[in-house]
């Protein structure tokens, strides 16, 4: 079947568009002409079914196995971090010889060793956190002129971030055009905050009923001009045919935008980004490799999920699997390209749910999947062939089958639940990153009740908790709490009155300004660290700061509690401890 050399794989993987809001899906009046002229020619799998949010189809994806299993069942409190002893799909590539390359959204973690290029990928230009302007990512980022990490660095970009991660996608793709590569573009729109050119929200006006839906639509209209750009260069290159070309969506259409919108089309299906229901984990995937038979223009109807994309995309490259490595998946290959389905499907059974909870909880918004049947939250069972809307629980009816979905759920927990209890610690004093970061993103309290991005963080919400770390290498160690990031160059105590980045007031909904403007002063006055059983040390902290703890540390995992207090009682996390070995 592979004529020269193992075909490229380019993934586009969108950010809380969900399966509806495309013109070839039946959205009235969405413009993605180039996305349905890509659904036309591509293999579609009409039943494809991801996790309900976004890191955890992220795991999924990217190791074949069920999230929960990785250790990534949320989207903060260090419940997004991948296991480190997870093989990924880039790790796959690049050792079969392939230049891997991801451009945008990683949200597996961004500290070492869970940042995209510690998992595989030679080359990454990604924004931090779960998305631009959340607390991981370079303060002040707005979608515009923002700046960036590429292979970790700081990288300050001209345009919007969807252009930005396209831009560089496809200078990494005619950089190897020579060489089989992986180009992995993961944009964080059209996820909320709905920041977008004013005239891709103007397409919408008079048609959407609510600005933050004009606002979605536009930005899935920019992604679909980007997308014919795409396939543009492609051709251009000569390496259409033999490229595995995709696009997915990550999760459920986003509620904060659709669910919001009197009368949004959500193609017939119930919930939204986050629901158990179809409309939270039910994706578009679409799929085209002519040179490899995976073309034409065809409906695959047999039932898949995420689970089953790395085995598939390694199975089409001829990537070889190590002995000891395996998937909860399987792959599609032969449904791809025509070749097998029906009876050798039929008694699939997948299982998805919605945890976002620092400590998974058995049954939770779980839906269990057997051709047309649902199993919801253990005891809602709809026939999706005569009830698509999921509207008619029918479980007293079909006793039989709630049975046997109940018990492929009890064999699904035995697998996710072995790790469930380990500690997947953050790094400090590891050789390839020289100063660790610890944000609230990750911090871990038992309710996931965390401190995630910059409007937060502006406003002084306090949050509390401890992180997870391992100590690479004995020996003195640097902590400094900070109130604002090193880059926003403020004192510990400062307020901030007014605009301090330049944001685009034109381009963003005046709810969204608060994230860029403006900055609670908190009267902090003493800091405190606490490593692991160890003494608590503190020390007065002036105006300006710094609130800097120097400690020998022996190597292992521990955990690292933070503390600033004020003289009325209160007590809250820093939002930024930044963590560097200064002696061995």
């Amino acid at each position: 079947m592979l004529k020269v050399r193992r075909p490229n794989v380019v993934l586009v993987l969108t950010d809380d568009q969900g399966y509806p809001p495309l013109g070839a899906h039946g959205h009235p009046y969405i413009r993605t002409p180039h996305l349905d002229a890509f659904h036309g020619d591509a293999v579609r799998f009409g039943q494809f079914h991801s996790g309900t949010t976004c890191a955890p189809t992220r795991a999924g994806l990217m190791t074949g196995h069920y999230c929960n299993s990785t250790g990534v069942w949320h989207t903060i409190g260090g419940r997004s971090l991948l296991r480190r002893d997870e093989w990924t799909l880039a790790q796959a590539l690049a050792g079969a010889g392939y230049r891997t390359g991801i451009f945008g959204k990683w949200h597996l973690g961004d500290e070492y060793p869970y940042r995209p290029q510690d998992r595989g990928f030679q080359t990454s230009v990604c924004h931090g956190g779960g998305g631009v302007s959340q607390g991981p990512d370079w303060w002040g980022n707005d979608y515009f002129d923002d700046t960036y990490r590429v292979n970790g660095e700081p990288r300050a970009f001209a345009g919007y971030c969807t252009d930005v991660f396209f831009r560089e996608a496809l200078a990494f793709i005619e950089d190897h055009r020579d060489e089989p590569f992986f180009c992995f573009v993961s944009t964080n729109a059209p996820h909320s905050p709905y920041n977008v050119e004013p005239h891709y929200r103007k397409l919408y006006e008079g048609l959407a009923r609510t600005e933050n839906y004009a606002r979605f639509l536009g930005m899935i209209t920019n992604i679909d001009e980007n997308f014919g750009r795409l396939r543009a260069k492609l051709a251009e290159l000569g390496i259409e045919d033999d490229t595995i070309l995709m696009f997915m969506s990550d999760n459920g259409q986003c509620g904060g935008a659709a669910a919001r919108e009197p009368g949004a089309f959500n193609a017939g299906l119930r919930g939204f980004k986050g629901s158990e229901y179809e409309g939270g984990h039910r994706i578009p995937w679409l799929v085209r490799w002519p040179g490899g038979e995976v073309r034409g223009g065809r409906d695959v109807g047999e039932l898949a999920a995420y689970i089953d994309f790395m085995p598939t995309i390694l199975d089409l490259c001829e990537v070889a699997v190590p002995a000891g490595r395996f998937f909860h998946g399987r792959s599609l290959a032969t449904l791809a390209r025509g070749q097998a389905g029906g009876d050798d499907w039929d008694e699939r059974i997948l299982v998805t749910d919605t945890q976002r909870v620092a400590d998974p909880v058995k049954w939770r918004m779980s839906c269990v999947m057997k051709g047309a049947w649902r199993l919801v939250d253990h005891d809602e069972l709809y026939d999706l062939a005569a009830d698509p809307g999921q509207q008619a629980n029918v479980a007293d009816r079909h006793p039989g089958i709630v049975a046997e979905l109940r018990a492929a759920y009890e064999t699904w927990w035995a697998v996710c639940s072995r790790q469930m209890a380990e500690e997947i610690p953050l790094s400090i004093g590891a050789e390839g990153q020289e100063v660790a970061i610890l944000h609230t993103h990750d911090l871990r309290n038992a309710d996931c009740d965390v401190v995630w991005n910059q409007r937060q963080i502006r406003q002084g919400q306090p949050c509390l908790g401890y992180w997870e770390v391992r100590v690479e290498r004995p020996g003195t160690y640097e902590f400094d709490l900070r109130r604002w990031p090193r880059e926003a160059g403020h004192g510990i105590r400062a307020g901030i009155e007014g605009d301090d980045v330049g944001f685009r007031r034109d381009a963003i909904a005046e709810a969204e300004w608060p994230m860029y403007t403006g900055g609670k002063a908190l009267d902090i006055r003493t800091a405190c660290l606490e490593i692991g059983n160890g003494p608590q040390r503190s020390q007065a902290v002036g105006d300006a700061g710094p609130a800097v703890f120097r400690l020998e540390l022996a190597a292992g995992n521990t955990h690292v509690r933070a503390f600033f207090s004020d003289n009325r009682g209160l007590v809250q996390s820093p939002y930024y401890v930044y963590v560097r070995r200064v002696e061995g």
